[in-house]
This record gives structure tokens, C-alpha cells and sequence, in this order.
């Protein structure tokens, strides 16, 4: 049996909307967990439930600070927060539209992406000072990952704290067969 090897041309498509696909999966699983946030009460949502930054507020701060020091070192561009820690906003309901805000310069920088700017080497700088240089692809890989971990830790809190049906599915597959990635039979 003989396969066919996807030319270089062929495959640039399905490179450059792994990263469209994952920003708008990280969009959709963003909303339904604020949606899912919104029905805490203030003290639970500041409650400290023993995740890495303690609280869903300054867990989905993180997510937030994560990004636009990310995107601050791809594009030269945005703001630059202070800490890893940093509480760039008190509320939910402040911390919302940047969120959607964040979300959308982010699929609107990996909507202009291609194959050889993704091959391309990053040099940057990190919190510590410590510079490096790192292929672009793989720390956008990064970025994407850090968010499902952290909202990973957010949806465990959720889960305790109103229980498991509080808190709404995450999964790349139901993003994937609600937005017609899979059919079924």
C-alpha cells in the first residue's frame, strides 16, 4: 500500500489553521468558563482553593498576564504586566471584556501567520531577565498550552466549589464536533 506525502504546499494550510483552530478554541473554552465564574459568589471567587495562584480571580488574572506578556514579546506590541502574579483587574466583570479583547488579538495575530514566519526563531526576554531565542511555533504552542493548564486548575475550583455540573466541558474533541471538526457514524 502506498500513501501519498503531502507537499510542502499542501501541508502549509493545515499548519497555519492548527494555530487559527486553537485560538478559537481557547475563545470558546475562555467564554464558557467566565460563564461558569460569573456564578460564583464574590468570596468564592476569591477564595484561596490551593491552585498554583490560589483563587479562580487571580487564576484567570494569570491566564490574562500569561498572554499579553506572550504577545508583548511576538509582536513588540501591547501591554507588558509588571508580574506573573499581577491582578491587572478586581472584578469579574472588568476582567471579562479583556479577556474576549485578549482573545481576539490573539486569533487576529494567527490569522496573518504563515509557514515560514511560524519556522522563524523568537528572541526574548523573561520575567527573571533571562534572554532566549526559541522557534516561534513551539512557543505559541506554549502560549496555547498555558491556558488549558491554567483553566484546567480554574475548572477544578469551579468543580468544588458549586459542583461537577457547574462547571462546563472543556475539551478540544467538544469544541471540535460543536464547530463541525467530526461528524458521527
Amino acid at each position: 500500500m502506498t500513501t501519498d506525502t503531502p507537499s510542502e504546499t499542501r501541508f502549509e494550510p493545515l499548519v497555519t489553521r492548527r494555530y487559527r483552530d486553537f485560538a478559537a478554541y481557547n475563545e470558546w473554552a475562555n467564554q464558557r468558563l467566565y460563564e461558569a465564574a460569573a456564578q460564583l459568589s464574590v468570596a468564592q471567587y476569591r477564595a484561596d482553593g490551593g491552585a498554583f495562584f490560589g483563587s479562580v480571580h487571580a487564576t484567570l488574572n494569570h491566564i490574562l498576564v500569561g498572554d499579553r506578556l506572550w504577545l508583548r514579546r511576538i509582536t513588540g506590541s501591547g501591554d507588558e504586566p509588571a508580574g506573573l502574579d499581577a491582578i491587572l483587574f478586581e472584578t469579574l466583570a472588568e476582567l471579562a471584556p479583556a479577556r474576549a479583547a485578549e482573545d481576539a488579538r490573539i486569533a487576529a495575530y494567527v490569522a496573518g501567520l504563515d509557514t515560514m514566519t511560524l519556522a522563524g526563531d523568537l528572541t526574548y526576554t523573561n520575567v527573571a531577565g533571562t534572554r532566549f531565542t526559541q522557534n516561534l511555533a513551539t512557543v505559541l504552542d506554549h502560549v496555547f498550552n498555558h491556558q488549558t493548564h491554567h483553566r484546567g486548575q480554574v475548572h477544578c475550583l469551579i468543580s468544588g466549589l458549586l459542583g461537577k455540573s457547574a462547571a462546563p466541558s472543556l475539551d478540544l474533541i467538544a469544541f471540535q464536533r460543536e464547530n463541525g471538526a467530526s461528524r458521527q457514524g
